[in-house]
């Protein structure tokens, strides 16, 4: 099952840049949906989630500056990312829990975000 993700690239910091990313018709309950980021030497950190009924979690770094949505069908999981700082740079994951227990967990491919100062 492969989740695909769209948007990423090269911004200059105070940028903006928006990612995608669907979740196939395979995966049943995505209940849900969020995306972490890995920058080079450091560990997975949590962006955002938002679940089915539209409860969302950011990450400390980012809260008042990324925003996440998700489609009314609750497929496609959207993160806006205002204000840009260099620190931001990381390969961004899409990720969806799904099953009744959130016991089942995809990944997406990542997509490269870089902010240069």
């Amino acid at each position: 099952v492969q989740l695909q993700a769209s948007g990423g690239g090269l911004v200059q910091a105070g940028g903006s840049l928006r990612l995608s990313c669907a979740a196939p018709g395979s995966i049943a309950s995505t209940n849900v949906m969020g995306w972490y980021r890995q920058a080079p030497g450091k560990e997975r950190e949590l962006v955002a989630t938002i679940t089915r009924g539209g409860r969302i979690n950011y990450g400390r770094s980012v809260k008042g500056r990324f925003t996440i949505s998700r489609d009314n069908a609750g497929e496609t999981v959207h993160l806006q990312m205002n204000n840009l700082e260099p620190e931001d740079t990381a390969v961004y994951y899409c990720n969806v829990k799904a099953g009744i227990f959130n016991d089942l967990e995809y990944w997406g491919k990542g997509t490269q975000v870089t902010v240069s100062s």
